[in-house]
């Protein structure tokens, strides 16, 4: 598995068979213990398998289990500072993309920087900045359907009815970005922490997983 084949394989007009088998052959390895990964726990509510590390790029399946909740402190509004491009291997994943309006009369939130450090702590920083947001069009994409949210796109990402869902996730990192969070106005700064799951726990999900994306390649 490499960033460019994954990248051809999910460009418009491609069928996503070949992009499912290849992220099933990734889950087969570490759900048999051929490759030591261990899952991240992330502070929005899913687990990150971080399949490929290529300089600015990157793989990785996220997996959205009922049993993995947002940190309270988590902020679901989001913008990356990437660009990210996603193949739904099963389940619903819906997109609730955020209009942000900047010197508006009434604001309602304010933008945090979020700067992540190696140890897995996500430090959010208030800034100036206060804009008016308004939801945008809902986006629901089902199994085997691909989506796209540019950098700096501010976002919220859930499942359908809170049912299990995977996606593989393509991102590019763009030079000059940082990461951004929707949070109250008069909100102070705080830490997130994202968590290494054990080796039992990331191989038993895993397995789980590909249970569900097998199930899909049978249709």
């Amino acid at each position: 598995m490499d960033y460019d084949s994954l990248d051809r394989l999910l460009r418009p007009g491609a069928t996503p068979d070949a992009a499912r088998d290849s992220a099933a052959g990734a889950l087969a390895d570490i759900a048999s213990g051929t490759r030591e990964l261990r899952a991240v726990r992330h502070p929005l509510g899913f687990l990150c398998l971080p399949l490929v590390r290529d300089g600015t790029r990157g793989v990785c399946v996220h997996l959205f289990e009922s049993g993995v909740p947002a940190e309270p402190t988590a902020a679901p509004m989001h913008a990356h500072s990437w660009e990210l491009r996603s193949l739904v291997l099963y389940g619903q994943v819906i997109n609730l993309p955020v209009c942000v309006r900047d010197r508006a009369p009434e604001p309602t939130h304010r933008v945090y920087e979020v700067h992540s450090e190696q140890s897995g702590v996500d430090e959010l920083r208030p800034t100036s900045r206060l804009v008016r947001t308004e939801p945008g069009p809902v986006h629901t994409s089902s199994s085997g359907d691909t989506y796209s949210v540019r950098a700096g796109e501010f976002h919220a990402t859930v499942v359908a009815r809170g049912e299990p869902a995977a996606t593989l996730v393509l991102g590019r990192s763009l030079p000059g970005r940082t990461d951004l969070s929707l949070g109250p106005l008069h909100g102070g700064g705080h830490r997130t922490v994202r968590r290494l799951c054990d080796a039992e726990h990331t191989e038993r999900t895993v397995r789980t997983a590909l249970r569900r994306v097998h199930d899909e390649q049978r249709g």
